[in-house]
């Protein structure tokens, strides 16, 4: 009988706050009732946490909402929050998709394949419409969201995009000479504010700023956006005036947008060609001298925030007009007295009279217009900002996402307009607010479980962390050194660290407090292990020994009193001296045995009582970094830095196997600690490559592959029970994995992997990649095939098949009853006698499930072949007047990319002429319809203007009009007032 086993799924992830890989939004507090929290502006962050999107309360700290699409394992590297709808988000992911979020159900309303590789940036347009990704494959996607498709590809760039925005200029700044074009609507709005596609405004690492206009979709401008390399950010002012491009070195370059030569440009065909739409306005320079990675303008244009990978984020002030008049008076004062003293009173007769002409605002240099403001220190590494928008107009909050797993939020007063200060002292800013309870700062570095699986300690360098395993919360948070190893002690009361200084910390968990610090090793203490008896542990270090302890309690006097207290303490029994640095310790579940790992590759195993040499195991390449011993004392398993795992007896220390298990180094090992599902030879590995896997240790063989950490996995711990694993990451986060009902069998797992190996490489050779030397083109469709597209596509052949085939011979049959009342009906395929539907809803049916998003890479599937069949079914959607907007939608997509083999095909011109006639009936009959439903709309609505609302009558003015226009005089009449 074939052996199954029970699989193992992905179930909780926490410890993460926010991902460096991603960046961060501020949101207004929705709901809330009390104004005084209302005023405090700390309001939502939206980040995202590896594959998630995080939604997180500023103030109190605590996670609000979570966003996580099952089907995606991919990390989030984007968001953009849309201006006309605020409960829309669109996210992009590390795959090239993207995803547009409805966070009031927290579920995908649309998902979008556009991109090779990840999403660096997204934008929506100001009437959320519209959104435009750019990504690290050089390309820029607009995508339409209402009709749920790409509209084009836009390639100009040679580089990833690192900046993107739309640019709407108002039709109704543009000169009188336009205002021809122009024309009012009933609801008073010019046409073209809202119909023109406008601009996008995009900069990439290639250095260039490009200008694209959407109408005609080509660049219509471009700019070399930095001097001295790549340019990384790209910020515009809330107006559309001006932007800032930043690169290396600390440079900030400041543009100023034509917007009433863009705005023309929109309306006129042939516009100059000469004309220059951005205009450099000067140069500004960081005091941090690395590379600028984020520029933002606030929202009431005023201040600019720009941050590099450092710890601080340096915020810009726009000066006033009358400030820059008073900067410039003051310089042309010293100018005059400069050339005063230098001429003697010969010099410049304009410059010595005080000629004021010379300088005006817009001949001001840059640096007097926008000036540094404060350094604003944050607690890690910036990896991005947002703006608050708080009530107060006199503070400005300041969002900050950090490299180290925390969100800050920061409050700096504003300069009052009227107030002169002769010494302008940067204000004094503070932190208000912070997320950085639910993660560890630095990297988790060892992670252990308490003996009733309930609670879980994680250690990293600087704090020691323990967990409620179920809810997730963390209960207590402790400071300790650089943590390497951890476990609880019997009882789960202690938890003893080991350090990188040599030091163990033992730390009382319900007093959050230092019991004792021993220094125990010279070295790093790198593994520590408890007895299986409870009564005591041994550690090792890099100073090449291993120490043995005692677990003691002592009675304590408490000074100055005669009373005494009880103390836990570590007591030094046994020292274990070896050749070289332990990098790993165990003790077998029979306490006969303990086995050391060496830095010279080699695993000595020793007798418990005597520490006498037991065995030597030989074969690993480099150092083993990790072992654990099965629960009936009979096999070692050991990981090595040779990505080779190792199965020992250990009767004879002979070795049973050697599996190359991982791509990387294998960090952990572990054997489920019993055999009550007779798994008790089964073990998990750990490695860097970012994988965990389960292993069969009898047979061996890999049972399973557990995929979701996003860095290198550092440490594991598996439950008592054998019920879950625990996991951390380099990706700060920690994650839990069950066991679940579900049997998996060696054989089908073997085949899934194939199958998604083929799917891989599949999906690649259908990317189109152009030759080297060739000259891409500048606009290119917006699509890309997936696995799920050609899956469409096969679907749709095959209703098409069956369809057609059915179709004939239902013809044949009404052909053949006609002449025949007797006929019986044809063979039909069984699922038209299972629905009891006609060929064709069978085929719209089918065509009707696929995602809008979907459908046109789908379409592309299809064979020519297979076009005259589907054009035989659009005739008959059209004549019957079925789903009339996909069946345009199909047939406009298809005559596109087929139409010199349509038009040349004698068969289908007609086809068309048909389709075009029917077409035409539905539409006139849609039109007719929605026109008479608006004049219905526009009875109603004025009825009911006249029944809900009256006018006031002034006495006097009525009087006096009925005077002067001589008539008699009217009865006054009472009426209520809506």
């Amino acid at each position: 009988m074939v052996k199954s086993y029970l699989k193992y799924e992905h179930s909780k992830t926490f410890g993460l706050i926010t991902s460096p890989s991603s960046n961060v939004l501020w949101t207004q507090d929705e709901n809330v009732q009390n104004a005084a929290l209302r005023q405090s502006g700390a309001g939502r962050a939206t980040v995202g946490a590896d594959e998630e999107v995080l939604c997180w309360d500023v103030k109190k700290g605590e996670l609000l909402n979570r966003w996580r699409d099952k089907d995606c394992v991919a990390e989030v590297t984007s968001i953009a929050r849309s201006t006309a709808d605020p409960d829309v988000y669109a996210v992009g992911y590390g795959d090239g998709s993207i995803r547009i979020w409805d966070s009031s159900i927290a579920s995908v309303v649309v998902s979008f394949n556009g991109h090779r590789s990840a999403v660096n940036i997204l934008a929506f347009d100001s009437e959320g419409s519209r959104l435009a990704s750019g990504s690290k494959d050089t390309d820029v996607v607009v995508w339409d969201l209402i009709a749920e498709v790409g509209l084009f590809k836009l390639r100009g760039h040679e580089n990833q995009i690192t900046g993107l925005h739309f640019l709407q200029p108002n039709a109704a700044t543009v000169g009188d000479d336009d205002e021809t074009d122009q024309s009012l609507t009933s609801n008073g709005i010019v046409n073209g504010t809202h119909d023109q596609p406008g601009f996008l405004l995009t900069t990439s690492k290639d250095a260039k700023i490009k200008i694209w206009d959407m109408s005609s979709q080509h660049c219509v401008e471009t700019h070399l956006a930095q001097s001295n390399g790549e340019c990384w950010a790209l910020g515009l002012s809330p107006d559309g005036s001006g932007c800032i491009t930043a690169g290396n070195d600390g440079e900030l370059r400041v543009w100023s947008i034509d917007q009433n030569g863009l705005a023309s440009l929109a309306s006129h065909i042939g516009q100059d060609t000469n004309r220059k739409y951005l205009q450099e306005k000067g140069t500004l320079q960081r005091q941090g001298k690395d590379r600028t990675t984020g520029v933002t303008f606030h929202p009431r244009g005023k201040y600019i925030a720009a941050h590099g990978s450092e710890k601080a984020i340096e915020l810009w002030r726009i000066r006033s007009e009358s400030e820059v008049q008073k900067t410039l008076a003051r310089k042309r004062k010293r100018r005059k007295e400069k050339a005063v003293a230098a001429q003697d009173g010969t010099g410049d007769v304009d410059l010595v009279n005080g000629d004021d002409k010379g300088d005006d605002l817009a001949t001001a240099d840059i640096t007097d217009v926008i000036v540094p403001y404060v350094i604003v220190r944050t607690g890690g590494k910036v990896k991005s900002v947002d703006w608050g928008r708080g009530s107060s107009s006199k503070t400005l909050n300041l969002l900050s996402a950090n490299t180290n797993n925390e969100l800050e939020l920061y409050s700096i007063p504003s300069k009052p307009p009227e107030k002169k200060t002769k010494s302008e002292e940067p204000p004094e800013y503070s932190r208000k607010f912070a997320v950085d309870m639910p993660g560890h700062r630095t990297d988790v570095r060892s992670v252990a479980l308490s003996s009733d699986d309930r609670m879980l300690a994680s250690s990293s360098n600087g704090s020691l962390k323990i967990w409620n395993v179920r809810t997730q919360s963390c209960i207590r948070t402790i400071d300790c050194g650089y943590a390497l190893c951890s476990s609880f002690l019997p009882g789960d009361k202690i938890v003893v660290v080991g350090n990188r200084n040599g030091e163990l910390e033992v730390f009382d968990i319900a007093s959050s407090t230092l019991i004792e610090a021993v220094k125990a090793h010279e070295g790093p203490i790198w593994t520590l292990h408890v007895h299986p008896d409870g009564k005591s542990m041994a550690s090792g270090s890099a100073d090449k020994t291993a120490k043995f302890f005692n677990f003691e309690v002592a009675e304590e006097e408490i000074p100055g009193t005669e009373r005494t207290s009880p103390r836990f303490k570590l007591v030094h029994t046994r020292t274990l001296k070896v050749s070289d640095d332990i990098l790993s310790l165990r003790f077998s579940p029979d306490c006969r045995l303990v086995a050391l790992s060496l830095l010279d590759n080699t695993v000595k195993i020793f007798f418990v009582d005597s520490l006498k040499l037991f065995l030597n195991l030989y074969g690993h390449k480099l150092p083993v970094l990790n072992m654990d011993i099965s629960y009936d004392s009979k096999l070692i398993v050991t990981c090595s830095a040779d990505k080779n795992v190792r199965i020992w007896g250990l009767d004879f220390g002979d070795c049973h196997k050697a599996l190359f298990a991982h791509q990387d180094s294998i960090m952990q090992v572990a054997f489920i600690p019993h055999n009550h599902d007779g798994n008790g030879h089964h073990f998990f590995s750990a490695s860097k490559d970012r994988m965990i896997k389960y292993w069969d240790g009898d047979k061996f063989e890999q049972i399973q592959k557990l995929e979701g950490h996003h860095g290198e996995v550092w440490a594991m711990a598996v439950s008592r029970s054998g019920e879950f694993l625990v996991t951390a990451s380099h990706d700060k986060s920690i994650r839990i994995w069950h066991q679940t009902d579900e049997q998996i069998f060696l054989e089908e797992e073997r085949e899934k992997e194939l199958e998604e190996l083929y799917e891989n490489t599949l999906t690649t050779s259908l990317e189109q990649d152009e030759e080297p030397g060739a000259e891409k083109a500048e606009v290119a469709a917006a699509g890309k095939q997936t696995t799920e597209t050609l899956m469409a596509g096969e679907k749709i052949i095959e209703a098409l098949e069956i369809g057609i085939t059915d179709l004939e011979a239902m013809k044949e049959w009404n052909e053949t009853k006609g002449r025949q009342t007797n006929t019986g009906p044809p063979d039909r395929h069984p699922i038209f006698l299972y629905t009891n539907s006609s060929a064709e809803a069978h085929v719209l049916t089918v065509v009707q499930r696929i995602k809008a998003a979907a459908l046109q890479d789908a379409l592309l599937v299809l064979p020519f072949s297979q076009v005259t069949a589907l054009f035989t079914f659009l005739q008959i959607w059209a004549e019957k007047q079925w789903n009339v907007p996909l069946t345009c939608r199909i047939l406009f997509f298809v005559l596109k990319i087929h139409h010199k083999q349509i038009v040349a095909s004698k068969t289908m011109r007609p086809m068309l002429d048909g389709i075009r006639q029917h077409l035409r009936r539905a539409l006139q009959r849609q039109k007719d319809e929605m026109g008479f439903n608006l004049a219905a709309l526009n009875f109603v609505g004025s009825r009911m203007n006249d029944k809900g609302s009256k006018n006031y009558v002034d006495e006097v003015v009525w009087e006096e009009e009925v005077e002067k226009t001589g008539k008699g005089k009217k009865k006054r009449g009472f009426v209520d007032v809506a």
